[in-house]
């Protein structure tokens, strides 16, 4: 028998879906249920990698965690990953199938239907209920031909829907009431009830509220839940994550500087550090300065290595970061801050751009050749000081150099991996997911001077997702949304 299904689709982005899904995956695998989440379609470059060497959305993977499940492709089949304001690397059930403009993957979602269908068909063969979370907004109509993300699939795979409005960034009412305005009134028909999220204050004074958005749109209210703080704990998956302004901490040990440039990919990465009580982590986007007392800059992953390259060059932060290593200061590129610290990174086929050969930073004495071929794998081994790790590498190109004799650290297979300047305070890896690990963070942190890891990472991840889920519990009828499925 198929499993039940209920999708949360969004009045926009960034309004709590996959939050949601993910503590109702975990609230609803307490009671017993085999849970699987599942989304249509995705658009973004913090993914993670599964078991069998595919690639999905980083929220995903969050969301199989919490219903205590391992990551699969088909529980994110199309994820689109930005490489310009109007292009993306499309990835199918895993696997990078081209790049498309926007105009052209409009006329490409009919054909990917299929899978997507395929996909749903397979979880609901192993799970009791399936969690479906749509993207974006639900009234983007001017999408809506051949969508495969919101109404067109809860249509096409006949899935009731939930719909989900932010209060904290304001005008709520009229975003559900707008909402129901555009929306054709077969699709408007799929939608059993709405819920308010990341409400601040005293519920009783948005009672009046609710019952004006349930007579404006006929759609009942399954509830109205509170801000859930810790949820800055859990990986983030959009990008807009990183537009919140960085808080100073005073009992912080240590500083870490993140450029944040453009095309920013895997910026979960950084999670781990950011969650260290001793830690006080900067974003710094091209258009500021590089903190000149930071112990530790990072760069982190990139979609598009040479064009953030150029922004980076561009906004004077080059000039920044060549100061930090003068000083004496550490920096390590993950990925595609990698590629950047070496003399030049090549893209003879022109993957990112025209082709041509662009100057690197020079810190490290390596160079890139970007490829077409995606290396996407799980990985452990141990950094030079005998750390051990776990991660996973997602990369295009090849890095090769002296500095490469200095290796950041071997793989278990003995493949050496990464590379180290000589006096050891420039590092590059393809390595993700390294400061998870507990060792690993522990031994960064003690050679910058903030002391041995504070916390216990993937205890503090488990722990977050039970009070994510008891917190949605107290204030959503699970019973009523269980029953809404279908």
């Amino acid at each position: 028998m198929a499993a039940r299904a209920l999708m949360v689709q969004g009045t926009g982005s960034d309004v709590g879906k996959s939050l949601l899904v993910a503590g109702l995956a975990r609230a609803f695998s307490d009671r017993g249920l085999r849970v699987r989440p599942f989304k249509p379609q995705n658009m973004s470059n913090n993914a993670a990698v599964t078991a069998d060497g595919g690639e999905i959305g980083r929220a995903q993977a969050l969301q199989a965690r919490a219903a205590r499940v391992a990551p699969s492709v088909h529980m994110n089949p199309v994820l689109l990953k930005p490489q310009a304001e109007t292009g993306a690397q499309i990835v199918v059930c895993g696997k990078v199938i081209g790049n498309a403009l926007a105009a052209a993957y409009q006329d490409m979602k009919a054909a990917l239907l299929g899978p997507v269908i395929e996909s749903f068909a397979v979880l609901r063969r192993e799970a009791d209920l399936v969690l479906v979370e749509g993207a974006g907004s639900a009234s983007e109509i001017n999408l809506r031909r051949n969508d495969i993300a919101n109404m067109g699939f809860a249509r096409a795979a006949d899935v009731p829907v939930v719909i989900v409005a932010d209060i904290e960034r304001g005008g709520v009412v009229a975003s559900l009431v707008g909402t129901k305005a555009v929306l054709e009134a077969p699709d408007a028909a799929m939608i059993a009830g709405f819920i308010v999220n990341k409400f601040r204050g005293d519920p009783r004074l948005f009672d009046a509220g609710l019952d004006a958005i349930a007579k404006a749109t006929g759609w009942p209210a399954l509830g109205l839940v509170p801000f859930f703080p810790e949820a800055a704990l859990l990986p983030a998956e959009d990008a807009l994550a990183l537009d919140r302004p960085s808080r100073p901490r005073r009992d912080a040990k240590i500083r870490i500087a993140v450029v944040i440039l453009p095309r920013i990919a895997n910026f979960d990465d950084l999670d781990p550090l950011a969650a260290e009580p001793g830690v006080e982590m900067v974003h710094v986007k091209p258009d500021a300065a590089l903190p000149g007392n930071a112990d530790l800059v990072i760069l982190p992953g990139s979609k598009t290595t040479i064009p953030d390259l150029q922004v980076l060059r561009a906004s004077g932060l080059e000039i920044d970061i060549r100061a930090h290593v003068r000083r004496g200061g550490r920096l390590l590129g993950l990925c595609g801050g990698y590629q950047m610290l070496g003399r030049t990174v090549a893209d003879p086929t022109g993957i990112e751009g025209p082709p041509g050969t662009i100057d690197g930073l020079g810190l490290l004495d390596v160079e890139t050749v970007l490829t077409g071929e995606k290396r996407l794998a799980p990985v452990s081994g141990a950094t030079a000081d005998g750390v051990p790790f776990n991660g996973y590498e997602m990369h295009m190109g090849t890095t090769e150099g002296p500095d490469r004799a200095r290796p950041f650290g071997c793989l278990s297979g003995g493949a050496k991996e990464g590379a180290t300047s000589p006096d050891g305070r420039v590092l590059g890896t393809y390595i993700h997911g390294l400061f998870g690990n507990d060792a690993q963070r522990s031994a960064w942190l003690s050679r910058l001077g903030a002391g041995p890891a504070a916390i216990a990472y993937d205890e503090l991840i488990e722990s977050t997702l039970d009070r994510l889920a008891a917190h949605i519990a107290r204030h959503v009828d699970l019973d009523r949304l269980l029953s809404l499925s279908r």
